[in-house]
């Protein structure tokens, strides 16, 4: 069993019968989704989806998950993502499968947040993997420029057509191919603030379980926050 499978897997044991559940988007939750929708058709599992992404959403529908949106839910029981980095101190960068805008909203609205990765994704300092930052598409070429002079090195993300892609919001991405971001927090609150950006992909104090996959098996790490 690859190690995404294994992490997917394991992360569906933390849903129960009753439970609003966030699923996330990306090649590892992708296994995650799967498996509930096993549970859901073999065992009778009870539970309302909130999809993060289109492509999780038409996933769903075709395992018979039932769905409802983020605005149709008091709450969300439990919200299970992967991510692309996770730091030492348990901050990550999320956003590599362009979902990041639907996957902070849902995770915002969530009791517990799950992140299930392989262990590439265990990092000392967030950075290596490019920051996405989604942007409107007005005035998207002065963000970029910004990014260039702030020594950056941004750049927008594409499709394998060369097209501008656009999130499942209607905006751009622009990576930031930053290295090592010293400072999360700072950076997330610059960002924050940038008129044309509607979010990035730093997820600062936001997860309580990371459970990541080894060669011998599932590890499950708790979070401080």
């Amino acid at each position: 069993m690859e190690l995404k499978q294994m992490v997917g897997i394991e992360a569906a044991k933390y849903v129960k019968d009753g439970m609003v559940v966030g699923l996330g988007t990306g090649s590892t939750a992708k296994f995650m989704v799967d498996e509930i929708g096993r549970r859901v058709n073999e065992e009778g599992l009870s539970i309302i989806g909130v999809t993060t992404s289109k492509n999780t959403e038409k996933q769903a529908l075709e395992l018979g998950i039932p769905l409802k949106s983020i605005d149709e839910v008091t709450a969300v029981d439990v919200t299970i993502d992967g991510a692309d980095e996770i730091s030492r101190d348990f901050q990550g960068i999320k956003g590599g499968g362009a979902a990041l805008l639907f996957e902070k909203i849902v995770a915002t609205y969530s009791k517990k947040c799950i992140w299930i990765v392989d262990e590439s994704k265990m990092v000392e300092k967030l950075g290596a993997f490019p920051l996405p930052v989604e942007v409107m598409p007005y005035g998207s070429q002065q963000l970029f420029h910004l990014f260039e002079e702030k020594g950056y090195a941004p750049s927008f993300r594409k499709t394998e057509t060369g097209e501008m892609l656009v999130t499942d919001g209607g905006h751009y991405i622009i990576d930031l191919q930053l290295d090592v971001i010293e400072d999360p927090r700072t950076l997330g609150k610059y960002l924050d603030e940038l008129v044309g950006v509607v979010e990035h992909g730093l997820f600062l104090d936001m997860v309580n379980l990371v459970i990541v996959g080894h060669e011998n098996g599932p590890e499950t790490l708790t979070s401080p926050y």
